[in-house]
């Protein structure tokens, strides 16, 4: 592929990334409470790579065209993004200096997954933003060239969600109030994306 096109599409991409959203909210909490972000981001990650290959295969369109289906996932992922903000809510307590709350490294991939690759705004994000930047008459065949695209995002992804996590933790880690204070803002944030999403929903299927 040219590397004009993907250096282009990496610009689009990275504002994408480096807009806050669900995943800055997971990234900044597994960053407070859990003594490294890696895992947490893994997760995010794998959910963005999911939807990469659902929409190199093509399933990606026929999701899109299935009002239904579609439906029911933007419920399932709001529902949980609000499931994950109440418990931010209720359990907004952060380590003191030097202590770290221990959890299963696959629980926090698992939960990372689940933000990103329950959210179907990955998917039509993918699917208005990818084939812009395909090409028919270019040697690579068309689900190549979206991988790579697609790759290019996850990279991006990597970089800014584990500087976001890591950062959190350096700067709040010994202001335990602040932290606090953040972790329910990040809550909050998690449960406003998924009501606007569910109310998205209901207004769309009143029409």
């Amino acid at each position: 592929m040219p590397l004009g096109t993907m250096a282009a599409f990496w610009a689009v991409s990275f504002l994408f990334v480096v807009t806050p959203g669900a995943d800055w909210a997971y990234a900044i909490s597994a960053g407070l409470r859990h003594r490294t972000v890696i895992p947490a981001v893994a997760g995010l990650l794998t959910g963005h790579l999911a939807a990469t290959l659902i929409v190199a295969a093509g399933v990606g369109a026929l999701l899109a065209g299935s009002p239904v289906v579609l439906s029911v996932l933007t419920v399932a992922g709001s529902a949980y993004l609000v499931w994950l903000g109440l418990a931010m809510l209720r359990n907004p307590s952060v380590p003191q200096a030097g202590e770290s709350i221990d959890g299963s490294w696959a629980r926090q991939a698992i939960k990372g997954a689940g933000i990103s690759g329950l959210n179907p705004k990955v998917f039509l994000l993918f699917l208005a933003l990818l084939p812009q930047f395909t090409n028919t008459n270019n040697p690579w065949p068309m689900w190549a060239q979206i991988i790579v695209l697609g790759l290019i995002h996850v990279a991006s992804c990597a970089v800014i969600y584990i500087c976001v996590g890591t950062g959190a933790r350096a700067v709040l880690r010994t202001r335990p109030s602040a932290a606090r204070r953040v972790t329910r803002i990040s809550g909050a944030a998690m449960i406003l994306i998924g009501m606007f999403l569910l109310i998205e929903q209901v207004l769309h299927w009143s029409l």
